[in-house]
Order: structure tokens, then sequence, then C-alpha cells
């Protein structure tokens, strides 16, 4: 686990740190970038570390219990009520994001529900629109290879 210096920083410049620290996040707005900056600043076990508590808060939500959690995570029950802890007490931060997950979870299932749902629908030449759009695609395919 990363350790923290024992000897203390001053107030304001910690506070400074953490203003800089925010702005730097909040200014990533491309995945890519997102995702270059988290590899490179991060150690592999911090990613690690961060992205099993977020799990474990987004599994809290969804309603499994600590023994499920801590066979899909590999993680402590110390450490799931830790962030069970900081999701009932703390500010909406957690909250938030866990929500936009799941928000983003909830409309992912639902289109591709729809998508299934008229994807099985025979049409009038008797060929569900699936297998019309695979055909359609393989003859646009082909029209392409012919040139």
């Amino acid at each position: 686990m990363p350790q923290v210096s024992r000897y203390p920083v001053d107030r304001k410049v910690e506070e400074r740190m953490f203003e800089v620290f925010q702005k730097a996040i909040s200014a990533l707005s491309d995945r890519s970038d997102v995702e270059s900056f988290l590899h490179e600043f991060l150690s592999p076990m911090e990613k690690i570390m961060l992205a099993k508590r977020l799990s474990i808060a987004v599994l809290l939500k969804k309603g499994l219990d600590y023994d499920t959690i801590q066979e899909i995570l590999h993680v402590s029950p110390p450490t799931i009520a830790s962030v069970s802890l900081q999701m009932k007490y703390a500010g909406s931060g957690y909250k938030k994001v866990v929500e936009k997950i799941l928000d983003e979870e909830h409309v992912t299932d639902f289109w591709e529900k729809i998508q299934d749902a008229l994807a099985n629908i025979p049409h009038s030449k008797g060929a569900s629109l699936l297998e019309q759009r695979k055909k359609r695609q393989k003859e646009k395919f082909a029209s392409r290879k012919a040139f």
C-alpha cells in the first residue's frame, strides 16, 4: 500500500497542492488524456487500489453483500466496510460518481435490449431486421471489394 511521508506539509501548502491536483483532474475531458495521465501519474498498485474502491462502491450500490464483493474483487471486509462508511456518511462525491456510472450502465442496457428486441422482429420478407442488416452489410462490403 502507498505510504505517506511522516513529515507533514504546511496546511496552506497542502491546500494549494489539492487545488492544483483537482484542477489538473478536471481539465482532462478526453478519455485518452485521462487514461494517459493516470497511467503515468499512478503506480500500478495505486491504480488497482483506487479501481477496487470504486468497484466496491458500485457493487454495494447494486446491493451485493460483503462475501460476494470479497470473492469478486479479492478485498478484505474492512476495506469494504470503509468504502461503505464513506458512501453512507461522507459527502456526496462518492454517491455522484457511483450514480453516474450506474445511470450510464442502465442507458447502455436499455439500448442493448431495444436493439435485441428490434433485431428479432420478423420483417414482412421473413428475415429479421438483424438478418437483413447483416445481408446489407455483406452486400456493401462485396461492392467495395469489387472496385
